[in-house]
């Protein structure tokens, strides 16, 4: 037996070895022809599973360590026969822990305090769930909206989208895209959507590109309505509208889950799918092999009366968002035939970034009251 997997996965040589023998290629380099031997494919968000690819070939199971499924077309794979999974939740602690950075990095730049302000979450799944749980660490109110939540549950902490609009002070989306449907998410984030924000609404989307129309985001950047702009996700990447990314404060290349952790947990999830689907019983787990952070202590000193800064300073000492900015800001000096690639090296070539569960924080005389606000971000609390 032979497994095809993305060589951007963490892992997946060793964990596939128990099938038979593995193949890693570019995730962009996937083909019908490379797949002329393959059993089990294994892939990220970048490669679009579909009949054009898996015609002809022996595949029999297709696993995406990702939360996202829409790069694959999981119709045709039941006509055909083909088992399938994805990650749900592998990268949400990751994609939460970039949301907190990116705050706290936007409430330094700009001089407010996060403690009291309103964070609409529109999207309360795996990701969105872990947002509002830190964003109430933080100190903020959190508003939830998530229609099929709501029509499942009935729960009435799922608020209208009219509500959260006009209370919140920041937007966050967490949301699958979906073109089609009861609850469509292609362009939620239109030019009608955006003009219903309280004016200076900090406006972020780490779900997918297309959720969000780039030219109404940059029409309302352009209008003085929105007054912070943070995008890790563009519509119609690896192509990036430059003019968006010269105009946003924070802009990253769709690497918001790209913790290390997360890519592991992938990973493991897709390897144990493939397991139970070939009749293996799983042998490997990545427990013990992911690499120890850089600066796995952080020590905190000073006044309580700066606690934002102090927790600014453990988030942003554990997760540079900075360095993702300038990085993919980089791209905007290339010629516009190369700022793709660039985009798609950058996520290739990403440093290892251990979660916030990796490190320790300890506390100085007088910040034991900052304990319980970074253990709900995940960090391990030493105090005395």
């Amino acid at each position: 037996m032979k497994t095809t997997a993305d060589e951007n996965m963490p892992f997946a040589a060793e964990a596939f070895a128990g099938l038979g023998e593995v193949q890693l290629a570019p995730g962009r380099g996937m083909s019908a022809e490379l797949l002329k031997d393959t059993d089990c494919l294994a892939v990220r968000s970048i490669t679009r599973v579909n009949e054009s690819l898996l015609s002809g070939t022996p595949v029999k199971f297709v696993g995406t360590a990702t939360i996202g499924t829409d790069h694959v077309d999981q119709e045709y794979l039941k006509r055909a026969g083909v088992g399938f999974a994805s990650a749900p939740g592998c990268n949400a602690i990751s994609v939460a822990e970039y949301v907190m950075a990116a705050l706290l990095e936007l409430a330094g730049r700009k001089g407010f305090t996060l403690s009291g302000k309103v964070l609409g979450i529109i999207g309360v799944g795996n990701v969105g769930r872990r947002v509002a749980k830190r964003a109430r660490a933080l100190g903020l109110e959190v508003i939830l909206n998530d229609p099929p939540l709501s029509e499942q549950t009935g729960d009435k902490k799922y608020r209208p989208l009219d509500e959260l609009l006009e209370r919140a002070d920041m937007v966050t989306v967490h949301v699958p895209l979906e073109e089609a449907g009861p609850h469509p998410t292609f362009h939620l984030l239109d030019e009608s959507l955006l003009s219903r924000l309280k004016p200076g609404t900090i406006l972020l989307n780490t779900s997918r590109g297309a959720v969000a129309s780039g030219a109404a985001v940059e029409a309302a950047i352009d209008s003085g309505a929105l007054g912070a702009v943070v995008l890790d996700v563009w519509e119609g990447e690896p192509a990036v509208r430059a003019s968006l990314l010269e105009k946003v404060d924070i802009g990253t290349p769709h690497i918001a889950g790209y913790s290390f952790d997360g890519k592991a947990r992938g990973t493991r999830m897709i390897y144990e799918a493939a397991c139970r689907h070939f009749g293996v019983e799983p042998g490997w787990t990545p427990e013990g092999l992911l690499p120890a952070p850089a600066g796995a202590v952080i020590e905190l000193t000073g006044g309580i009366a700066d606690a934002q800064s102090l927790l600014a300073n453990a988030v942003l000492t554990s997760y540079d968002i900075v360095a993702d900015d300038r990085n993919m800001r980089a791209i905007l000096n290339l010629p516009e035939d190369a700022r793709a690639k660039e985009f798609d090296a950058l996520r290739k070539g990403y440093p290892v970034r251990r979660e916030f569960a990796s490190r320790t924080v300890r506390l100085g005389p007088g910040l034991e009251s900052l304990a319980g606000a970074l253990e709900g971000l995940d960090f391990t609390v030493e105090t005395g």
